[in-house]
This record gives C-alpha cells, structure tokens and sequence, in this order.
C-alpha cells in the first residue's frame, strides 16, 4: 500500500492498495478530514467540491469529526466545574489542522490532533486524538483513542460525520433500524418509519440500534454496513435536498451529553479510552 500527495481535482493525499484498487483520501489540514473512500470500484463518499474549496464555508461531504461535543449547546456554552466556556456545534475538531502519518502496520493511516491555547479557551482540558484510518477487504476501519493529559476529569462526546453516495434519494432502504428514533428537527420521539418516508424531504434523527445498520440502495447495487460496537453505537441519520447523500453517522452520546449526563464519557486524568467502528461494503 502507498500513500502520495495529489493535486487534483484538490491538494490531498492518497493511500491506495494497488491489488484492490481501494483508496482513500485525506485532507489533515482541513479537520483531519477523509475526503474519499473508494471500494470495489465505487465512489461511496460524498464531497461537494465546490464548497470544498471555499474555506470560508464548512465542508459539506467527507467524514467530518465531532469532538469534544457532539451536536449543539444552548447558546454555545459549556458549563464546567473550571467555569463556562463558549464552544460550538459539534466542537473545534473538524476545523482544525491535524497531523498525519502512515501506520506502521503499512494498512492505512494516523491522524492526530491535541490542545492548543485555541482549545483551552474553549474545552479547558489538554487531550490528544489519535485516530487509526485502515482499509480491509472491502471495509473502512477507524479507531480512534481520545486521551486526557489533563489533572482533572475530562468529558467528552465523540462522532464522525460521513456523507454517501446514493443513485436517488428515493428508491433507498434502511435495515437494523429500531422502531423508534429521536426526531432531532423537534427534539421528540417519533416512528422511524415514518421518517424514512422522509427521505427525500430531509430528515435529522438519531436512533439506538441493537446491531449494525445497512443502507441499501438497490439502484447503484450497493448495501454499505455500519458496524458498531459500544460505547460508541448510536446512530444519526441526516440527509440534506436535494443532495444525493445520507449521512450515517456514529456519535458516543447524544447531543446536550455533557449537559445532560445521557452517554456522557469522562476519563479520568491520564487515562484513554478506545472507539471503534467499521464500514463496510457487502457482496451483492
């Protein structure tokens, strides 16, 4: 497997396994960002280019990461035993530079990202992310160690964001969803599957499932499995017309956690905690 620096149709880089043909892309300087995932000869990442190249603009596609808050806060602000602070949705990680470095193990990637004087203002707690981006056989591995370097408890939320592909937002099924699901456009329970008669209109739900959750897309012939294990397994699903995505993205806790003590993780000082998930790509 290699890893080199491209130009078009951006600046990143590339790590691909020349006996599959899988790659990824990856973008450090702008969130420690996966820009690109291609499996089996697919494209299944969405990225809006054009926004994309606008750093004005947040990025629109990609695997963005949610870190130390998943979701917003009232008004932007944290209070903490160290006082309130203003931090923003979904935190600072998915805006800030990175560092990269290839794995030892010669499968895919490191990103890591610890506090600034930036971060302190904002999350007063020195921690480092170190995420460990693989590609296996027809899947995408990411583990992701969140350590706290600090005297005090830290709390956290954590997620990623991903955007895929779909042929259509119509004509694309769900399996391995509960019943019930948590309507995040009026913070109140509601039927899953009448959200997922939604789709096309846009929809912003998390849901609790109890195994992994596939999405089906009979037209482009894919099934892409999210594969979960705890504490890191509830599920968001967003989508945004008309873009022909969905985002499936797994988060620690809910939004408001670190308010309301529902899935919120606290590491004591100088402990680590360890997050993983899997996506993959099944046979037809």
């Amino acid at each position: 497997m290699s890893l080199t620096q491209r130009t078009s149709p951006y600046p990143h880089w590339e790590f691909s396994d020349p006996a599959s043909g899988d790659l990824l892309r990856l973008v450090p300087e702008r969130g420690g960002l996966i820009s690109g995932w291609r499996c089996g000869g697919r494209e299944l990442v969405y990225l809006d280019l054009e926004r994309f190249l606008d750093p004005a603009q947040s990025v629109r596609g990609g695997f963005p990461v949610l870190f130390p808050i998943t979701g917003g806060l009232p008004d932007n602000q944290l209070p903490l035993p160290q006082g309130t602070f203003t931090i923003g949705q979904h935190g600072f990680a998915r805006t800030m530079p990175w560092r990269m470095e290839p794995l030892a193990d010669g499968r895919g990637v490191a990103l890591e990202l610890s506090d600034t004087a930036a971060t302190l203002q904002a999350y007063p707690f020195q921690f480092l992310l170190r995420m460990e981006v693989r590609l296996a056989t027809g899947a995408l591995e990411i583990t992701t160690t969140v350590s706290n370097r600090s005297e005090d408890p830290m709390p956290f939320s954590f997620g990623l964001h991903p955007y895929f592909n779909l042929s259509s937002l119509n004509g694309v099924r769900f399996e391995g969803l509960p019943p019930e699901c948590l309507n995040h456009l009026t913070m109140a329970p509601a039927a899953t599957a009448e959200q997922m008669e939604r789709l096309s209109q846009g929809i912003d739900l998390l849901v609790r499932p109890t195994g992994p959750v596939r999405l089906v897309d009979e037209a482009a012939g894919t099934t892409l499995e999210l594969q979960l294990s705890h504490p890191f397994d509830l599920v968001v699903l967003w989508t945004e017309p008309p873009r022909p995505m969905v985002c499936i993205e797994p988060w620690s806790g809910p939004r408001q956690a670190l308010l309301s003590g529902d899935r919120k993780i606290e590491l004591a000082p100088g402990t680590s905690t360890e997050l993983s998930t899997r996506y993959a790509l099944l046979p037809g």
